[in-house]
């Protein structure tokens, strides 16, 4: 892109980005970074992080992610504010870029690629954005690790995992991947790196605190997981099953099944990698994609970790039949336009209550997993 094309769309982001934050601070005020701001003055200060009393609000991350975020507890809160959104936009233009380049083989130009996926899951980031969540961090941390295994920097790859997982535990995803792209080394580094992480507290809390703390956290987000399934913005598969024929043994049992099933999906598009030039963007692009579906806490604006994986989709659209475009438009459309006030109180909450979301998002998923069959074809 020529550098003068590159200023303009640098000020047209900032614009939006200035004009996002105005209203967010009039409306939602960025009340997820409370959490993380409370967490961290917790941590500091050696208090106990996760506490029944904080309600829907409850500090869900692993402790170390609390010490990470230390920084976020300090200064002015209107400052600190500002610094946090100012972050999140800059990671949601670093995985729109990376996941622009490392695509192989791109059909589209880049501005116009990056210009239609931005349209298409505007509703997913601006509300990541508004929220003021951490979702953008875990996509760049991976697609980083992508591009540094791309040029054979593979126990870097896995460290950049181990320290996703800090952010969001269901980093542990792309462990598999680790293992056959870049081999048991970077798995090594991966997990070497979350020892460190586990181990990071008890320089606050001690040893015998550090334990405390996770079994909090593990206590924590066990206990929270059943209330939120029946939310109309869950689209995880539990959810999905929870919505369908009630919470219970037998919706979670189908959960656990149909989650195996898509994961199964999704391996498979490893068996003749070789054969594919630069696999990893398209493969971690599902695996990103399934987070949202199998986190039982998958909100729906965690499907913006999509993002690399519809912008594939787009980039090889003509590439594919009549019935893949349908499909994919399909899913598409229903991810990033089911919005409550486009649709209504009434159609948005039968739409959510059907699990359109969920469905949707595994309609693109086999889309992505399509494009690598077709390719062997």
């Amino acid at each position: 892109m020529p550098p003068r094309r590159r200023l303009i769309l640098f000020l047209a982001l900032v614009a939006l980005a200035a004009a996002i934050y105005v209203v967010t601070r009039s409306r939602r005020d960025l009340v997820d970074f409370e959490v993380y701001r409370t967490a961290a003055q917790r941590a500091v200060a050696g208090e106990p992080l996760y506490r029944p009393e904080d309600g829907h609000w409850q500090f869900k991350y692993l402790p170390v992610f609390a010490l990470i975020v230390a920084p976020a507890g300090r200064g002015n809160p209107e400052v600190v504010k500002l610094i946090w959104f100012a972050i999140g936009c800059g990671l949601l233009a670093v995985v729109f870029a990376r996941s622009v380049d490392l695509l192989p083989e791109r059909r589209r130009t880049e501005a116009g690629l990056i210009a239609l996926t931005a349209f298409v899951t505007a509703k997913l980031w601006i509300k990541e954005l508004v929220e003021g969540q951490t979702n953008l961090w875990l996509a760049a941390l991976v697609l980083g690790a992508v591009g540094v295994a791309n040029h054979q920097r593979r126990a870097l790859a896995g460290v950049l995992v181990g320290v996703a997982v800090f952010v969001k535990p269901y980093a542990l995803i792309f462990v598999p991947w680790l293992l056959i792209a870049c081999g048991a080394g970077s798995v090594v580094a991966c997990a070497l790196t979350v020892a460190a992480g586990l181990a990071a507290p008890a320089l606050v809390y001690g040893w015998q605190g550090d334990l405390t703390q996770h079994l909090a956290w593990w206590h924590g987000v066990t206990a929270t997981t059943a209330p939120n399934l029946l939310f109309p913005e869950n689209m995880s598969i539990a959810s999905m099953w929870a919505k369908w024929i009630g919470a219970g043994a037998t919706a979670s049992a189908l959960a656990v099944l149909t989650g195996l099933v898509l994961f199964g999906l999704v391996m498979t598009m490893f068996r003749r990698r070789a054969t594919v030039s630069a696999p990893s963007l398209v493969e971690v692009s599902a695996l990103l994609l399934l987070v949202p579906l199998l986190s039982p806490q998958g909100w729906d604006y965690v499907a913006l970790l999509g993002i690399p994986a519809t912008m594939a989709v787009l980039d090889r659209w003509r590439t594919v039949s009549s019935f893949w475009r349908a499909v994919a438009t399909a899913a598409i459309v229903v991810t990033g336009f089911t919005i409550y006030d486009l649709l209504g109180r009434a159609t948005y909450l039968r739409a959510m209550s059907l699990s359109v979301l969920t469905l949707a998002a595994i309609a693109l998923v086999v889309c992505v997993v399509h494009l690598r069959w077709r390719r062997l074809a």
